[in-house]
């Protein structure tokens, strides 16, 4: 979905609020009140499509204007135990009418389908809050399955919340009876019908999802008319229902964006356009070596669908065959790229040791998640820090670039990609399931704001023996960048020996002295040390005392944190690292500057590690590896310690 902002910002909003309120409360029979924010959480089996239903109304959201950010939730298994606690898959969808960062940190409303549902996810709702349940599910066996003894819908535990009982499933079998479905098959579409009572009870828009299920079933035209028809029961129930006697508004955000046109994008979405975007730039074809694995999975799905664009894909065989046949498109010319994440990470460090002996171009994408081993496959997690800059055997350093916002994985895949162009070197890109999976609006950046990444191969010789004879030296370096000459394969003259055995310098003949290899192990260190990254920009608006550094998706979380610390009239300083290595160069003046300096990672302390041997700074950690990303409120209250401490 893509929307056009513009100003005044006002006057868009109350048109755009005012044409809704005519054409879904023409009576005026129900009250509307109007909210700044709001965040919603859906939750049911993980087959009760509760994924779909949480991106149906995001895109909504996005098309009418909100700003927003998401946080989907599933268990790694396909198909989980119904009605267990382990089985449960929840979206949740914060959107507002000014800037957000984060996916908030607890839900107004929660749409529960099961009893599991309702238990897994009650601890995070705020007394207050709506919960709209559906009571078919609400069976002695199903609350049994997750420790009710009694029904928590009558033994009072829920009164402390405004409690919405609604027979989601009985509604919507009945909506549907018109249909040749079976009661199972009519079952299946009760999410639409939550999604059009919520759509309803949030005056979202309905035209893109009534096109979305056309489209999805088009094959088959009954379930798409069954969905449809429960999508718009589910609206017309909140309409006419006593029990929801409010609905609420939320303007657009238009005063949150500058001008342009915006679309919903997804970090890993955004990631695989910005390598389609660097491709072009560089005018280079996009190679993608990979092998599935959550959650980087859907970049390889993605890019599969753009080879008029010149994207080459090739799903291989394991992680060794896939960063295999991408280090050999590098060879070979392309802007190659493998994606992963921590455990594939793993099985290819040999080759990413190989990619710098050969200093070719290729950008390695680990979409982190918890660890270790297989861990935890669909929860987020930053622990692979230290096995990017490390995680190799030898001297290989790595250039390490990380993303911060889901749609800033556009900007951090252009900038692996230059990197890895002009230093001609093996590049990782950090991203993490937090971002991948997550969504915010996007403005479509114009042709013209995106760098030159233009490359120009080796055509000849490029070095003058003493006796006068030219030849081609495959390490003779530039000297300004260190990178040595890029030959494509084929190239009359420019035949090159290629390999993981030490080579010398310039000529790149096997070497076994070991002069030539302390000059070239140094040489390659020095090539990344001279990377030119910009440098970390520091929001000090106070003259604060205390600094509190991140890198990554912690961006959000700390960024809303601190505007709630300054809100409360606390001066703190903050700053966010794109690039890990090397750390931009006034990044020792920066922390030099402060009293204390609190660094908030979803690991056990690997960027302060890095920082307290680097610079000598006595950096504070702030922890959490639970598989969810921080909450503003826990680190708002971690950075007041630390600011009293």
């Amino acid at each position: 979905m893509t929307s056009q902002v513009s100003s005044p910002a006002e006057q868009a909003d109350e048109a755009a609020l005012g044409e809704l309120r005519e054409q879904r409360n023409p009576a005026g029979t129900k009250d509307v009140r109007r909210l700044d924010r709001v965040i919603i959480r859906f939750a049911g089996d993980s087959g009760d499509g509760m994924q779909l239903t949480g991106d149906r109304f995001t895109s909504e959201t996005a098309s009418f204007g909100n700003d927003l950010s998401t946080l989907p939730n599933f268990p790694a298994e396909i198909r989980a135990p119904a009605g267990t606690l382990p089985g449960v898959s929840s979206f949740q969808l914060h959107f507002a009418d000014h800037d957000i960062l984060t996916p908030g940190d607890a839900p107004n409303v929660l749409v529960a389908m099961n009893p599991a549902a309702l238990k897994a996810n009650i601890g995070d709702v705020p007394r207050g809050a709506e919960i709209i349940v559906n009571t078919d599910e609400f069976t002695k066996r199903a609350m049994q399955k997750v420790g009710y003894a009694v029904s928590p819908l009558e033994d009072g535990s829920l009164d402390g919340y405004s409690v919405h009982p609604v027979p989601l499933t009985t509604l919507t079998v009945e909506a549907l009876k018109e249909f040749a479905l079976t009661r199972k098959e009519a079952e299946r579409s009760k999410n639409m019908f939550a999604l059009g009572l919520l759509s309803w009870m949030y005056h979202r828009p309905t035209e893109g999802t009534e096109r979305f299920l056309a489209a999805k079933f088009a094959g088959k035209p009954d379930i798409a008319a069954a969905n449809l028809a429960a999508f718009r029961a589910g609206w017309n129930f909140g309409e006419t229902t006593e029990d929801f006697a409010v609905s609420y508004e939320v303007a657009p955000a238009a005063a949150a964006f500058p001008v342009g046109t915006y679309r919903n994008i997804s970090g890993n979405l955004a990631l695989s356009y910005g390598l389609i975007a660097a491709s072009r730039q560089a005018d280079l074809p996009l190679y993608l070596g990979s092998y599935p694995i959550t959650p980087a999975s859907d970049i390889l799905h993605e890019l599969s669908r753009h080879k008029n664009f010149g994207v080459r894909t090739f799903q291989a065989e394991d992680e060794i065959a896939g960063i295999g046949a991408a280090l050999g498109a590098a060879f070979g010319g392309s802007l190659a790229v493998t994606t992963t994440s921590g455990p594939g990470v793993a099985l290819k460090s040999e080759t990413i040791g190989l990619a710098v002996s050969l200093e070719l171009p290729l950008i390695v994408v680990d979409i982190q998640r918890g660890g270790p081993s297989t861990g935890l496959p669909t929860k987020t997690e930053q622990a692979d820090l230290l096995q990017a800059m490390y995680g190799r055997n030898g001297e290989a350093p790595v250039p390490v670039v990380a993303s911060r916002t889901p749609a800033d994985c556009f900007d951090a895949a252009i900038e692996a990609a230059r990197i890895a162009l002009t230093y001609r070197t093996p590049v990782f890109l950090l991203s993490d399931g937090y971002l991948a999976n997550g969504s915010e609006p996007w403005r479509i950046p114009e042709i013209d704001e995106l760098p030159d990444l233009t490359v120009r191969f080796t055509q000849g010789p490029n070095h003058t023996l003493d006796d006068g004879t030219e030849v081609f030296w495959p390490y003779k370096r530039d000297p300004q960048t260190l990178a040595r000459p890029w030959a494509v394969p084929g190239t009359t003259g420019l035949e090159h020996r290629i390999g993981g055995i030490e080579k010398q310098d310039g000529t790149g003949n096997i070497s076994y002295d070991p002069a030539n290899h302390d000059f070239m192990v140094r040489t390659r260190q020095a090539k990344i040390d001279g990377i030119d990254v910009p440098d970390v920009e520091v929001d000090d608006p106070h003259g604060a005392r205390t600094l509190v550094l991140g890198w990554g998706s912690t961006y959000g979380p700390i960024t809303a944190a601190v505007r709630r610390l300054r809100t409360a009239g606390e001066a703190i300083a903050q700053a966010h690292l794109r690039h890990l290595n090397p750390f931009p160069r006034n990044l020792g003046a920066v922390l030099g500057r402060y009293d204390k300096v609190v660094i908030p990672e979803m690991n056990l302390g690997q960027l302060a590690l890095l920082v307290r041997a680097k610079y000598l700074v006595d950096a504070h950690s702030y922890n959490q590896v639970n598989g969810m990303p921080f909450k503003a409120e826990q680190l708002a209250t971690a950075l007041k310690e630390a600011i009293d401490g």
